[in-house]
C-alpha cells in the first residue's frame, strides 16, 4: 500500500514537472507578443484598433464613409459632415455641439422623426439631406416658464428703485409754481365718490389749466383747457399712475395712459387726495371690462 502510494507521488511529480516548462514557455510568448506590439507601435505601424475620440477630433472617422448634411434649426443653418453608419443618436451629439442644445430637448426630422438606434445609411441619408431639428435650450425654456408673478415683482422691485416721479426735472418745474389758489379743497385719508362738477384748478405738464369731467353716461373723460376739450373713450385709457406730491400730501399727481407706451401719458398736478381711488375706480374699472 506504502509503495502503490510512493509510485502515485512520483507520478503526480513528473506531472508537475512537466507543466512547469509549458507555462514558463507560454509566458515567455506573452513577452515577446508583448514586445513585437510595442516594437510596433515605437514604428507607427500598430495593428491594434485605437479607441474612438470623444472630441470633435476628425481621427475617429477617417477611413469611413462621410455624408455631407444641413442642419436647420432656429432659423440657422449649419454644415455637418458625419459618419454615414453613426446612429440617429450620434447626430444628436454633433448637433449638440453645434447648437448647445441638448439632445434630450431635440426634435430630429428627416423625412418624419428620426430614430436614435438607426443609422443614417439605414434611413437613407444623402449628400445634401437637410435635416430639421426643433427645440429649445434649457436657457429658454426658463424664461418662458418664469411666472408672471415673479416678473411683476422684479418690475415692481426696480420701480421702487427709482427717483420718486415728484422730484424728477420734468414734473418739479411744473410743481414749483406751488399750489394753484383756485384749486378744489383737499381731504388727506379721505374717500369720496366724484363730484357732480369737473375738478378744475388743477395745472398739466405745459403748467396750464386743467379741468377733469367724468361724463359717465357717454363713458368718456373730457380733459379741458382754455383752448379746447378733449373727449377721451375711457375704454382707450390703459392706465392710471397716482403719486402723492411730496410735502403736500393731501393732493396727488396723476397720469392718464391714452396709448400703449408711457409716452402717451397725459399730466394733471393737485388732484385732491380724496378722488384718487374714485377717478382709478372709474376709469381702470370700467376698461376691465373691455
Amino acid at each position: 500500500m506504502a509503495a502503490q502510494d510512493g509510485s502515485e507521488v512520483e507520478g503526480m511529480e513528473a506531472e508537475v514537472t512537466q507543466k512547469v516548462p509549458e507555462v514558463l514557455c507560454e509566458a515567455a510568448g506573452q513577452e515577446d507578443t508583448a514586445g513585437s506590439e510595442q516594437a510596433s507601435l515605437t514604428d507607427g505601424e500598430s495593428t491594434s484598433a485605437q479607441p474612438a475620440a470623444v472630441s470633435n477630433g476628425e481621427e475617429s472617422d477617417e477611413g469611413k464613409e462621410m455624408v455631407d448634411v444641413k442642419i436647420i434649426w432656429n432659423k440657422n443653418k449649419y454644415d455637418l459632415k458625419i459618419p454615414l453608419d453613426g446612429t440617429g443618436a450620434k447626430l444628436k451629439e454633433k448637433i449638440h455641439t453645434l447648437t448647445g442644445l441638448p439632445p434630450a430637448m431635440q426634435k430630429v426630422m428627416y423625412k418624419g422623426l428620426l430614430p436614435e438606434d438607426k443609422t443614417l445609411r439605414e434611413i437613407k441619408v444623402t449628400n445634401g439631406a437637410k435635416i430639421m431639428v426643433v427645440g429649445s435650450t434649457i436657457n429658454d425654456v426658463l424664461a418662458v416658464n418664469t411666472p408672471k408673478e415673479v416678473i411683476q415683482q422684479e418690475v415692481k422691485a426696480e420701480e421702487n428703485k427709482k427717483e420718486p416721479l415728484c422730484r424728477q426735472k420734468q414734473h418739479r418745474k411744473v410743481l414749483d409754481k406751488g399750489k394753484p389758489e383756485d384749486v378744489m379743497p383737499s381731504i388727506k385719508g379721505a374717500k369720496e365718490r366724484l363730484p357732480t362738477v369737473p375738478l378744475s384748478g388743477m395745472y398739466n405738464k405745459s403748467g396750464g389749466k386743467v379741468r377733469l369731467t367724468f361724463k359717465l353716461e357717454q363713458d368718456q373723460l373730457w380733459i379741458g383747457t382754455k383752448e379746447r376739450t378733449e373727449k377721451i373713450p375711457m375704454g382707450s385709457i390703459k392706465n392710471v399712475v397716482t403719486e402723492p406730491i411730496e410735502g403736500h400730501e393731501d393732493y396727488h399727481m396723476m397720469a392718464f395712459q391714452l396709448g400703449p407706451t408711457e409716452a402717451s401719458q397725459y399730466w394733471v398736478y393737485w388732484v385732491p387726495a380724496q378722488f384718487v381711488d374714485a377717478i382709478k375706480d372709474t376709469v381702470l374699472g370700467k376698461w376691465q371690462y373691455f
